[in-house]
């Protein structure tokens, strides 16, 4: 696999990184596996890590993915939620519960598999975003350089989709892009929103990932929290 700047070659894809920079040539019979395109993802961030002095990799977030429950509303059992609802009953809990969590679960399958994305080259979101990490779909909406006008989650998943993933466009309304971003939200449960945040430039930014009363802290030097942000 050649990095860039290399000419390309006959049949060859150009994939492009997150940053909008980072580029890798894919030979064009590249074989589809996920090995193959774990290999091309790998070859993305060692060429990003490069260029990006003092930068580790979050280990953390490598581990098993894990989805996010949804909020425990069983408080509103008995209460009323006027004509629309009616009294709250513990089948209604139930079911809100299990039918949130069934979409952002379709979701994590959705973000770890290149055939869902459609991925000509196997390539998955969670191979640079591993459990959605630094997708910050709070900060959203705001101005992405990317894209050259101000961008809603789902444009950036689109983008990411059309880029390093080197798949199909989800238009806004498909299951996929809804399951996208309900497991992307999922996983930054607990955060404020802070819409059109760009992360400070420090030299190290923590980053936390909340999971219920619990959470999880770590520390990501500034090149890796600026520029691999969604």
């Amino acid at each position: 696999m050649q990095q860039s700047p290399a000419t390309p070659g006959p049949g060859s894809k150009t994939v492009k990184l997150c940053d909008n920079k980072t580029t890798v040539q894919v030979p064009g019979d590249a074989p589809k596996t996920r090995a193959e395109g774990q290999k091309i993802s790998d070859a993305l961030m060692a060429q990003w890590k490069a260029t990006n002095a003092n930068n580790n990799w979050v280990q953390e977030e490598v581990e098993a993915q894990q989805v996010v429950s949804p909020a425990d509303n069983s408080k509103l059992i008995g209460t009323g939620q006027s004509s629309t609802y009616g009294t709250v009953t513990k089948q209604d809990i139930e079911v809100w519960k299990n039918e949130t969590y069934k979409s952002a679960v379709y979701g994590s399958t959705v973000f770890h598999s290149g055939d869902e994305l459609g991925s000509e080259i196997a390539v998955s979101c969670d191979m640079c975003h591993p459990r959605a990490a630094n997708t910050h779909p709070e900060s959203y909406p705001k101005f992405q350089p990317q894209l050259g006008r101000v961008a809603l989650l789902r444009d950036m998943i689109n983008w990411c989709i059309e880029h390093p993933v080197r798949g199909k466009v989800l238009v806004p309304d498909d299951p996929k892009m809804r399951a996208l971003e309900a497991y992307i939200i999922a996983q930054r449960k607990g955060v404020a929103l802070h819409y059109g945040r760009r992360l400070k430039r420090t030299r190290n930014t923590l980053f936390t990932r909340h999971n219920g009363p619990s959470a999880v802290r770590w520390i990501v030097p500034y090149q890796f929290a600026e520029q691999r942000q969604f």
